[in-house]
C-alpha cells in the first residue's frame, strides 16, 4: 500500500512538538495546548506598563521628613499587595504583615493597624493628593493610617530591549497599545519612548476588558501582555495572553505563556515563532496530499513495485518531520532574553 497516512498525522504534531521546544529555547513557557495556533492570528499587541514594559524593580522616593514609623508601617502593609509598585516598599518591612487585609482591585489594600484604618495604593484610593516633589513621569504609591500618610514617587526603567522589541512588532504588521493603570503623566513618556501612539491611561481592571471588547468588535485578535493582579481579568479576555515569570501567581494562571528573564524578546520570539509553526503546518499538509494524490493514481496503473511504494511511504514521512524542523527559530532572531 503507497497511500501514506503517516505523512498526513505527522503534520501538525510534528511542528508543535517542535515549536514548542523552540519557546522553551527563547524563554517562553507556554500553559494552554493551543496557544501557538491562536498567537499566530494574532494583529494586535496590548502592553501593561508597570512590570511589562518597565522593569519590576522600580526606586522609590519617599518624601524627606516622613516618620520613619509610618514608612515601616506601610511596608508591612506592602508585604499583602501583589502589585509592582508595593513590592518595592515591602522590601522595607522589618516585620511580619498585617492580618485582615482587604484588597480593592485596582485600587489598592487595606487593614486596621492599631485600630485604625489603613490604605495602601492610588492617592485617590488613600484620599490623599498628588504630590509636587515628584516628576510628573514618577509613578505614586500612597498610604495613610488615620490622619497620617504620605505619598511617594516611583521611577521605573524601561525594560533593556523594550524599544528594539517594539520596533520589531511594529515591523510584523502589529498594531501595538498601552492599557495601563497607572496615571497619564507616567504613561505618556513610556508610550513617547517606544514610539506607541495609542495609550490608556487610569483604567480599571473593567475598563482594560472594555478595551479588548472594543478591539474584538472591530475585528482584531489581541495578544495581552501583563503582570499586574488587575491585569488577570484581561489576561483571561484576550484572544491570546502572556506574563512575565515574575508575575503575581493569581495573573500567571490567566495567561497563555510566562516568559523569563527581565527582556521582552520572548514576547517577539513568540509571536515569531508561532508565525513559523503555522507556515510549517500548511506546507506539511500540502506535502502529504500532493504526496497521495500523485502516489495514488501511479500505484492504481501498476507502475509503482513493493520496495518502491515502501521507500516512497518512509520518504513522505522524513520529508514532514524535516519540514518541521524549520519551525524553529533562525539564529538572527534568538534575541538575548537576560538572566
Amino acid at each position: 500500500m503507497i497511500t501514506c497516512p503517516c505523512a498526513l498525522a505527522l503534520a501538525v504534531p510534528a511542528v508543535q512538538v517542535v515549536a514548542t521546544g523552540a519557546l522553551f529555547r527563547a524563554g517562553v513557557l507556554p500553559r494552554s495546548a493551543d496557544m501557538i495556533e491562536r498567537l499566530a492570528q494574532v494583529d494586535t499587541v496590548a502592553f501593561d506598563k508597570t512590570g511589562t514594559l518597565t522593569l519590576p524593580d522600580p526606586v522609590l522616593h519617599v518624601p524627606e521628613g516622613t516618620d520613619p514609623e509610618l514608612v515601616a508601617l506601610a511596608a508591612r502593609l506592602a508585604l499583602s499587595s501583589r502589585h509592582p509598585l508595593a513590592a518595592i516598599l515591602a522590601r522595607r518591612a522589618a516585620g511580619a504583615a498585617f492580618e485582615g487585609v482587604t484588597e480593592t482591585t485596582g485600587a489598592g489594600i487595606s487593614a486596621r493597624i492599631d485600630g485604625f484604618d489603613a490604605r495602601l495604593g492610588s492617592p485617590a484610593f488613600c484620599g490623599l493628593p498628588a504630590p509636587d516633589h515628584v516628576p510628573p513621569s514618577a509613578s505614586l504609591i500612597a498610604f495613610r493610617l488615620a490622619d497620617q500618610g504620605f505619598v511617594a514617587g516611583v521611577d521605573q526603567a524601561l525594560r533593556p530591549d523594550a524599544q528594539e522589541v517594539i520596533g520589531a512588532l511594529r515591523g510584523m504588521g502589529l498594531r501595538l497599545l498601552i492599557l495601563s493603570g497607572d496615571r497619564p503623566e507616567a504613561v505618556a513618556p513610556v508610550a513617547a519612548a517606544l514610539g506607541i501612539t495609542d495609550f490608556r491611561a487610569g483604567l480599571k481592571p473593567a475598563d482594560k476588558i472594555a478595551a479588548l471588547d472594543a478591539l474584538k468588535a472591530e475585528g482584531r485578535r489581541v495578544l495581552m501582555v501583563g503582570d499586574g493582579l488587575n491585569d488577570a481579568p484581561a489576561l483571561a479576555a484576550a484572544y491570546v495572553s502572556l506574563s512575565p515569570v515574575a508575575a503575581a501567581a493569581v495573573t500567571k494562571a490567566q495567561a497563555d505563556a510566562e516568559f523569563l528573564g527581565d527582556h521582552l524578546a520572548p514576547v517577539r520570539a513568540a509571536v515569531l515563532c508561532a508565525r513559523l509553526s503555522l507556515a510549517r503546518i500548511r506546507e506539511n499538509l500540502a506535502i502529504a496530499l500532493l504526496y497521495n494524490l500523485i502516489a495514488v493514481p501511479l500505484a492504481v496503473a501498476g507502475h509503482v513495485t513493493p520496495l518502491v511504494a515502501a521507500l516512497a511511504m518512509s520518504g513522505s514521512s522524513i520529508l514532514v518531520i524535516a519540514n518541521a524542523l524549520r519551525a524553529r527559530l533562525p539564529a538572527a532572531a534568538a534575541m538575548e532574553i537576560g538572566p
